[in-house]
């Protein structure tokens, strides 16, 4: 029971301080002004959550081009702690590094797990939200995605089906990254 509690607590606390973190590097990839400045941009929530770890790792680990390494980096290290804790409550020793791989299994799976909800929500927002700020914002995060199933795919008029598409890409990504796990 003790195991179960405190996975869920630090599965929850991690998801959160490392998808910002990830966000804050896809952004960066996307080439988006996370201004910390705005008050209502995205920024102002994700470099309050991130910066703590981000900003000490940036001064010894570069950007290559539009990646930001830090934050990817930082969330790996957060993961990697999630498991190492893990681990040690629950009295299980891995050989090797097999600790480092499950960490990384991880890593990938909160990145689909969070493009999934992407997509869901940039469907839903398309329904009800047409035009606000919140689904532009979804919108840059998700139709770089889009883009190249949308051009593999059949026009079918108003029916884009090119979010189902994808999140059939992603369900396969996720069962293969749980089955290696």
């Amino acid at each position: 029971m003790l195991i179960q509690i405190a996975n869920l607590l630090l599965q929850v606390l991690v998801s959160i301080i490392a998808g910002a973190c990830l966000l804050r590097c896809y952004l960066q990839w996307l080439a988006f002004n996370l201004g910390a400045g705005q008050n209502k941009s995205i920024g102002a929530y994700v470099l309050p959550l991130s910066n703590w770890i981000v900003i000490p790792l940036r001064r010894v680990i570069p950007s290559i081009g539009r990646v930001d390494v830090a934050s990817l980096v930082a969330a790996y290290l957060l993961i990697l702690g999630k498991v190492a804790a893990l681990l040690w409550i629950s009295g299980v020793f891995l050989p090797g590094l097999s600790w480092l791989i499950m960490a990384f299994i991880d890593l990938l799976d909160l990145i689909l797990s969070g493009l999934v909800g992407l997509v869901f929500v940039s469907v839903i927002l398309s329904w009800v939200s047409t035009g606000s700020q919140i689904q532009y914002l979804v919108s840059l995060l998700v139709d770089p995605l889009l883009a190249p199933i949308r051009k593999a795919l059949p026009n079918f008029g108003a029916l884009d089906l090119s979010p189902l598409a994808l999140l059939l890409i992603l369900q396969v990504l996720q069962i293969v990254v749980n089955n290696i796990r």
